[in-house]
């Protein structure tokens, strides 16, 4: 009786748990605590956070080869679930406010600086090359650009670059508002901006067509997720294919945002994740995302200069790509100084320009590397 007690024992998962294992179940558990009862985005932290907890219980195999996790993983490791999610991003996201106000490429383009920092940085520490350019694409706190370029140039890192990405997505609300309230004044927080112009539907359908002709002829590498984007946006403003519109926003955001959230999860092993490179890499992913931020407020602070005080410079923020995220950390920045004061709509157009930057800015990279 002794012996087969032993036996069962022996074939648990208790008696093959270690100390890094308990570690990464306890991080997955903080994400879960974040997600459920913090309310920090539960779509995205909701799968990630169960991913890694499924992975680091021991014996189950499922990132093995034949195991669940193996297969699904498949299309995040090949860059197949990225551009799907660039469709569906583009079927939900209404470009009017850049295209009303064009100067948002401006602070899009600022916010993208942290990326090339992080890649400066990444080389300083001793990654190669195509390992810093997958590093330093976190700083667009655009989780899919971030698994696509890295599946093309580092896969090796694919686990905790993707896993670093997402999590700062997700933690916008959190890293955030102190960068912005450090940079600007009250006075600053608390300007109003003038409604933008009315776009018309001819705008809003060109715009897709023209930013895809002119993208990909000039950074061709830039096509599978520029090319998805647009494209999305445009069944969504033609009018003419409401049904397929309904399902890149709905059943097929949800579909691919499980698939990749799990799958990102699951490669954060305990093996693949307690270790100094994977510490690096989500300290500079921290200081890409972090500068980014920054760099867009203070480009924000420069336009405001420029108009006479007609731009708040927080909107600046929302050139990172995490949309929308990043407008509504802007919008209830806005309403905490002033409750009378709406930006959203203002903020959403840097946060679009920041989508298409961070993956012009993963074309530029592949094109070097």
């Amino acid at each position: 009786m002794l012996e087969i007690i032993t036996q069962f024992m022996s074939s648990t998962g208790f008696s093959l748990l270690s100390i890094q294992q308990v570690i990464m179940m306890l991080i997955a558990c903080g994400f879960l605590y974040l997600a459920v009862k913090k309310g920090y985005e539960p779509y995205l932290l909701i799968p990630i956070a169960f991913g890694m907890l499924l992975v680091n219980l021991p014996g189950g195999g499922l990132m093995e080869k034949g195991g669940l996790f193996y297969w699904l993983y498949q299309g995040t490791k090949y860059g197949v679930y990225p551009p799907l999610i660039f469709l569906c991003v583009g079927a939900s996201t209404d470009f009017g406010p850049l295209i009303a106000n064009p100067k948002s490429i401006l602070l899009g383009a600022a916010a993208q600086f942290g990326i090339f920092f992080a890649f400066l940085g990444a080389i300083a520490m001793g990654f190669l090359g195509p390992e810093a350019a997958s590093i330093g694409i976190i700083g667009g706190a655009d989780g899919p650009t971030a698994i696509y370029l890295t599946s093309q140039l580092a896969p090796q890192l694919l686990g905790p670059i993707a896993l670093a990405a997402y999590s700062y997505m997700a933690l916008v609300p959190i890293i955030q508002p102190p960068i912005i309230k450090a940079l600007t004044t009250k006075e600053e927080r608390e300007i109003k901006m003038e409604q933008a112009r009315h776009v018309s539907k001819n705008e809003k359908i060109a715009f897709p067509i023209i930013v895809t002709i002119l993208v990909v002829m000039l950074l061709p590498t830039a096509a599978p997720l520029v090319g998805m984007l647009m494209f999305g946006n445009l069944i969504k403003e033609s009018g003419m294919v409401p049904k397929l519109v309904d399902a890149a926003t709905n059943s097929l955001m949800y579909i691919v945002t499980i698939l990749l959230g799990i799958t990102v999860g699951a490669t954060a092993n305990a093996e693949s994740f307690l270790n100094p490179q994977t510490m690096k890499i989500t300290a500079l992913g921290l200081a890409a995302f972090s500068i980014g931020t920054a760099s867009g407020v203070l480009f924000g602070k420069v336009m405001c200069k420029a108009t006479g005080g007609k731009i708040n410079p927080m909107i600046g923020a929302a050139g990172v790509s995490a949309v929308p995220m990043a407008a509504r950390v802007v919008q209830k920045v806005g309403q905490d100084e002033n409750p009378h004061n709406f930006l959203l709509m203002h903020a959403m157009g840097p946060n679009v320009a920041g989508v298409i930057g961070s993956a012009v800015a993963a074309g530029v990279l592949l094109n070097v590397f």
